[in-house]
């Protein structure tokens, strides 16, 4: 057995319902693989999945295409690569309470934003408002990030950033009214995100088995769309208890799979969507155009044969 150790972005959620269902359904075992799910919870945090990737205490991490932009120009380079999409639209928002009366981003100027820290989180935010009118002051903090949803939720925060398919249906069920602000209304073409990233190295030296792990990856998140009853029932087994008296699984997966992609899509990232972001990112000097000429994903391991087409921006 090959032994692959996968790192999450979060606790267990809807977004990793295919990992789920292929590592309880022996899809990966089927291949001759043996995967360790790191849990973020187990360190509070204190690795993110790219980190952890770059230490070689993962093998793959799910992560933010930003993560693979960092990894790839910091100072001690990481040669990483996307390999899968998780979702083919962005599934995000910038969210305020409704009680806070603020209805688009150009009036969180002055306010405060509960920020995760991640590469241009805060950039894209204080954007945002400058595309609607305001200024982009902000007042940022930095919570523990297992912890920022529910600096909005006490009143700690005016606004933050949550998937629509999971803190937002949390707020559903806890009847907490939301205004929510997606990036592609408001001039960012955010690309993708989370992505599942390794090393360029690893797959030189493991391109059978890192294959098998994508395909073995994408029967999960398929049979998720077409078995959401035995889908949510394996996701149960995997979610904190605090998730499960709070989320509803089932509504959190029908807003979620249509977005896995189908046959011929699911995992995919298109040239053309992660060269609008890239591009919005150099246009605003957050990255130099170098990024524009680097290797920065591939679907390679979606396709069967050895020599599909990696894609340089």
């Amino acid at each position: 057995m090959t032994k692959i150790r996968l790192a999450l972005d979060w606790t267990p959620n809807t977004n990793h319902i295919g990992f789920l269902i292929a590592q309880e359904r022996e899809l990966y075992q089927q291949q001759g693989l043996q995967i360790e799910i790191l849990n973020p919870i187990s360190d509070n945090y204190h690795l993110t999945p790219g980190k952890k990737l770059e230490l070689g205490l993962a093998d793959f991490a799910i992560a933010p295409f930003e993560t693979v932009i960092s990894l790839n120009n910091k100072n001690n380079k990481v040669a990483a690569i996307a390999v899968y999409a998780i979702l083919q639209e962005d599934l995000s928002s910038i969210v305020t309470l409704q009680s806070s009366h603020i209805q688009s981003p150009k009036q969180l100027d002055g306010q405060t934003y509960a920020s995760y820290k991640a590469r241009y989180e805060d950039h894209i935010v204080q954007q945002m408002i400058i595309n609607d009118g305001g200024k982009g002051n902000l007042q940022i903090v930095y919570p523990d990030k297992l912890g920022i949803w529910n600096t909005l939720l006490e009143g700690k925060a005016t606004a933050t950033w949550i998937f629509d398919n999971w803190e937002g249906i949390e707020a559903q069920s806890k009847n907490v009214a939301l205004n929510a602000f997606k990036m592609g209304d408001y001039g960012i073409p955010y690309g993708y995100s989370p992505v599942v990233l390794t090393k360029k190295e690893n797959i030189e030296l493991q391109k059978d088995a890192y294959r098998k792990f994508i395909q073995a990856t994408q029967k999960g998140f398929l049979f998720a769309q077409e078995n959401p009853t035995e889908a949510v029932a394996i996701l149960k087994r995997y979610v904190p208890e605090n998730d499960l008296k709070n989320i509803d699984l089932e509504k959190s997966l029908q807003a979620t799979a249509p977005y896995f992609g189908n046959t011929t899509t699911c995992g995919i990232m298109k040239p053309e969507k992660v060269q609008a972001f890239l591009h919005w990112l150099v246009n605003h000097n957050l990255e130099t155009k170098d990024i524009l000429q680097q290797e920065l994903f591939t679907n390679e391991l979606l396709d069967s044969t050895d020599d599909a087409t990696r894609y340089i921006l």
